[in-house]
């Protein structure tokens, strides 16, 4: 009798067994715990790795693994901590709950290849981790997406997934190739958005009949998490502006036109001053902004400084082109751009005021797995292409 080959013995396995589907979920939630680690550690310049248990963010002590079991532990202790009695945000709960359901999505949805199912796993956790970093502080963590390109790159030469619409097993050269089309396609389309924005709205000027008054304020430590209160405000006629979302790169500047600036109480004589990140320029002068005690003045005209779109949407969407095949850069963004106005609309947002794109590119990459490339293909062939 001959022994059957490790491919028939991988053929012959019931993938959709209950067991290896609530396997599935569980996976998932335990990949959700970790992640609420990397939400939190990424953009506060931690390491994922040290110290290795998870603390409380309040009183800073370990936690044991018998209090950190996902989505049970929350539950248990009614979103608080066990020793302080902090309350733990809900966001922790809910990264495990949607990690855990995603994976058993992909799982289910790939029933006959757990190969590509575990590819999409792990491109959705990558995902998550994008979706409430840039929900909560508006950014995007670099090493996310060139982890997540690295990914694209190894699928694309190991697992044959919806990169290959014809339906072709093609070689691994033909699948690097076609991944990196797909990084090119989406980190250069979404790099042209973002020049042509920095050219359309790269700044904003507010004239006004007569001179206003100006102020730059200090944070309120007593505001609450995500209050623009609780970072420094550059203030006029009352309208309030966080300095987080003036300043981007090193070369924004706000630019202010008038006369009779005070400097820490002290008048200075000048048509204008230049605002940087971490300092002011007046006549000819550097003033460090951490160095002052106040600064204010009036002014018939202020320039401030804009972002259409920020370069970790670009780095994301290269990120998405190499996992997901250059067919999809445009049906994601497209579906992006329809999630954004929904999120505008439902989030009463005005013209101009910030969102983060992120999420909203999550969301069109998801649509794609889910039916987006079948929409795509279709429209391919009517087209005759």
């Amino acid at each position: 009798m001959c022994m059957p080959t490790f491919l028939e013995t991988m053929q012959a396995v019931n993938w959709q067994h209950p067991v290896l589907v609530v396997s599935a979920f569980v996976l998932g939630a335990c990949v959700g715990s970790f992640l609420n680690v990397a939400i939190y550690r990424l953009p506060r310049g931690l390491s994922v790795n040290e110290p290795k248990r998870s603390f409380c963010p309040g009183c800073n002590k370990e936690i044991p693994w018998f209090r950190n079991i996902p989505l049970v532990t929350w539950l248990l202790q009614r979103g608080k901590c066990a020793e302080c009695k902090g309350s733990i945000p809900f966001r922790y709960f809910a990264v495990e709950l949607l990690t855990a359901c995603l994976f058993l999505l992909m799982w289910m949805a790939f029933p006959n290849n757990p190969g590509e199912a575990l590819f999409y796993m792990l491109l959705m956790a990558l995902l998550v981790v994008v979706v409430f970093v840039d929900a909560e502080l508006m950014l995007i963590p670099l090493q996310v997406t060139w982890l997540g390109t690295a990914l694209g790159l190894v699928a694309a030469v190991s697992v044959q997934h919806h990169l290959y619409l014809d339906g072709e097993v093609h070689g691994w050269k033909d699948g690097l190739w076609m991944s990196v089309k797909g990084f090119l396609a989406g980190f250069g389309g979404l790099w042209m958005v973002v020049i042509l924005g920095k050219l359309a709205f790269g700044k904003k000027d507010f004239t006004y009949e007569e001179s206003v008054e100006w102020t730059l304020r200090e944070p309120d430590e007593n505001a609450e998490e995500g209050d623009p209160a609780q970072q420094l405000c550059f203030v006029i006629d009352g309208e309030a502006h966080a300095w987080g979302d003036l300043f981007y790169r090193d070369s924004d500047q706000l630019i202010i036109d008038g006369s009779g600036f005070r400097v820490d109480g002290k008048k200075i004589d000048a048509k204008g001053l230049i605002i940087r990140g971490d300092r002011v320029e007046l006549k000819g002068k550097t003033l460090m902004i951490e160095d002052l005690k106040s600064l204010e003045g009036k002014a018939p005209k202020v320039t401030i400084p804009r972002e259409a779109m920020g370069m970790g949407d670009v780095y994301l969407m290269g990120m998405l082109g190499c996992c997901l095949g250059w067919q999809s850069v445009i049906f994601t963004v497209f579906a992006a751009c329809i999630f954004s106005i929904f999120l505008a609309i439902l989030g009463r947002l005005g013209f101009g005021q910030r969102l983060p794109f992120g999420p909203s590119l999550a969301f069109g990459a998801t649509c794609w797995i889910f039916g987006g490339w079948q929409a795509w293909g279709w429209y391919y062939s009517l087209m005759g292409l």
